[in-house]
């Protein structure tokens, strides 16, 4: 809700301080006879917008069990359209039924006119872009009647007319919202190497204090055509050493945080998401320890 005129009306965020995973249908059974470290789980929402069927059900019976965290990927907040008024009005259909512990979405656009695109496209951060996205925000709030957070992008390219620094973007369209962030360690790790700077600054200079959910994934090594590193964001693989290393600079800095291993293509068995998931715990547990 527009943080000028009402006040937050639910907390920033009701998942545990715990690891979660992205939930994926062949995973159904096994994540309720032994879910592990697991204690909360994210949909996609834009996957539960019928009106039933199995989906809906399995949804329904593990929220019984699990906390659920809504991730959209398809409301193009960054867009210079209208939000979709249709997808709007579903997304809500879903939040009031399922009542999620968390509800996010990514500073980026997909929509352009009447076009859909797979990708979740970067913006330039200026003053014009920050006044667009907040009003987006403001609304999707307004309408959902619940606070939402934020997630940072992965970035292969820098705007030269961009004005602000990413997490000082990020930070102001919090303030001027009220909403909350996500942060997305493994997309950190992958901007910083593709545009060359150090993860660690940009860990340094993010609001960690208004951070209500963390994720983690795999991405792909290639080249640019200058031979230089070029990272993928592919959710699918495993995480990597020195973003588990970026995860846990990042706890001892934020303390215990929901902690979500994304896993979305090539998606593995069972028992490798978990062993993931314990990984993420394992983080968490060491964060409280130096607390």
């Amino acid at each position: 809700m527009s943080a000028s005129t009402t006040p937050t009306p639910l907390r920033l965020n009701q998942l545990p301080n715990a690891a979660g995973v992205g939930y994926k249908p062949q995973h159904f059974q096994q994540i309720l006879d032994a879910p592990g470290p697991v204690q909360w789980l994210e949909i996609h929402a834009e996957n539960y917008m019928g009106d039933g069927g199995r989906p809906l059900a399995q949804l329904r019976h593990l929220a019984e069990r699990f906390a659920i965290s809504v991730h959209g990927v398809g409301l193009s907040i960054g867009g210079e359209s209208p939000l979709d008024a249709d997808h709007l009005a579903r997304l809500k259909q879903l939040l009031s039924w399922l009542n999620p512990a968390s509800f996010s979405e990514h500073l980026a656009w997909s929509t352009h006119d009447s076009h859909f695109y797979n990708d979740l496209l970067p913006l330039p951060y200026t003053d014009a872009t920050l006044a667009r996205v907040c009003d987006h925000i403001n609304q999707v709030q307004d309408l959902l009647g619940r606070r939402m957070l934020l997630e940072n992008p992965s970035s292969y390219l820098a705007f030269a007319e961009s004005t602000w620094e990413e997490p000082a973007f990020l930070h102001e369209i919090a303030r001027r919202t009220g909403c909350g962030l996500l942060l997305d360690v493994n997309n950190v790790f992958v901007s910083a190497t593709n545009l060359g700077y150090r993860p660690q600054d940009y860990i340094a200079a993010y609001p960690l204090d208004l951070v209500g959910e963390i994720h983690v994934g795999g991405h792909d090594e290639d080249e640019d055509d200058h031979g230089k590193p070029l990272l993928i964001d592919s959710h699918g693989a495993e995480v990597v050493d020195p973003v588990w290393a970026l995860l846990r600079d990042t706890l001892t800095r934020s303390g215990a945080r929901p902690v979500l291993v994304e896993w979305d293509t090539d998606v593995p068995d069972w028992p490798v998401l978990a062993a993931e998931a314990a990984r993420a715990a394992a983080a968490l547990t060491q964060a409280r320890e130096a607390a």
